[in-house]
């Protein structure tokens, strides 16, 4: 069977442990970055299964129309960027697991550097004691403040554990379902949306971005948050309203974000607002980019296609696919 791995940009998958699952297979990796239809076509003529780190690569129906001998596509979590339909539609058999049972201790981790290089500017000092300088400003303390989570799931709640170490308070706000596991697990949650923004001092993002979540924070929103409050996304950018973030910053409500995703990725243009700013820390989409995290996300990943090479498709999220599948060639 012949795989093509997509946007493997530093070469890293070949160096897992995992990738020994696919030692029977034919795989090509692709390191650089191509959305133009025409190239993907070219380059994925002969593939039979496709692998995909997250939505870094767009599959639409104009290039799955191209590729006759798709079979498969395996990936792991959600899966905006895949036009499911198309999928279905011509015999393309999708599988993702969702892994509900194993948070990612990556993204919660870099959450908290993100909270703490914000709050003492740690680049700022770092880029002014390269050009001599010494000092450049004060930063703000921790302890004793409240750190609001914005959906209680996996993340969530590993950051929301996290804030004990730095004897911060915690106060939540999600669906209600989300809300009832908080109260279980010990955690405050606020009375209302309103209030949540009113009252935290760090706001950190923890959603999925589906349709029901889209553009969920908005610029009312952002603009109760404090002047010295801090807003953090290491989840999905649409999640808050088209350039309300960069309004609300400008603005002054929060005074200060620390940010891991944006609406176009990879992000290319140094004029950006966000990079521009400089009560803003912007990392590049690294919050699940980690060795470790990396063997646990493509061992899934590889098992679901040695699942579908045994005749046994794993974790299909387009089921409907599989009475008119593509037939692997005898």
């Amino acid at each position: 069977m012949k795989i093509s791995i997509l946007d493997d940009y530093h070469d890293t998958l070949r160096t897992l442990e995992c990738f020994g699952k696919l030692a029977d297979y034919d795989v090509t990796t692709w390191n650089d970055h191509v959305q133009d239809v025409d190239a993907l076509a070219a380059r994925l003529r002969d593939t039979e299964a496709l692998v995909l780190i997250r939505e870094r690569t767009k599959i639409r129906a104009a290039l799955l129309e191209r590729l006759p001998n798709l079979r498969l596509i395996s990936q792991r979590s959600v899966y905006p960027h895949i036009d499911v339909d198309a999928c279905t539609r011509l015999g393309v058999i999708v599988s993702s697991g969702q892994h509900a049972d194993t948070p990612s201790y990556s993204t919660a981790e870099l959450t908290w550097a993100l909270v703490l290089a914000t709050a003492r500017k740690i680049p700022q000092q770092m880029a002014a004691l390269k050009a001599g300088q010494w000092q450049i400003g004060v930063g703000t303390t921790l302890r004793g403040k409240t750190l609001g989570i914005y959906g209680y799931g996996r993340i969530g709640a590993v950051v929301a554990g996290y804030a004990k170490a730095f004897g911060m308070n915690v106060l939540v706000w999600a669906r209600e379902t989300s809300l009832e596991r908080a109260r279980a697990d010990g955690w405050t949650t606020a009375p209302s949306k309103a209030a949540f923004f009113e009252q935290c001092d760090v706001i950190s993002l923890h959603m999925r971005l589906v349709e029901a979540t889209r553009h969920i924070v908005t610029a009312a929103d952002l603009a109760r948050m404090k002047p010295t409050a801090m807003l953090v996304n290491t989840s999905r950018a649409p999640l808050i309203a088209p350039g309300a973030l960069v309004d609300a910053l400008r603005a002054g409500r929060p005074g200060m974000a620390a940010v891991d995703v944006y609406e176009d990725e990879p992000l290319r243009d140094t004029a950006h607002p966000l990079l521009n700013m400089p009560n803003v820390v912007c990392t590049p989409h690294i919050g699940y980019v980690s060795r470790e995290e990396y063997e646990l996300q493509f061992s899934d990943i590889f098992d679901q296609i040695v699942a579908y090479a045994a005749g046994a498709p794993a974790n299909v999220i387009n089921p409907d696919v599989l009475a008119k599948a593509r037939k692997r060639p005898a």
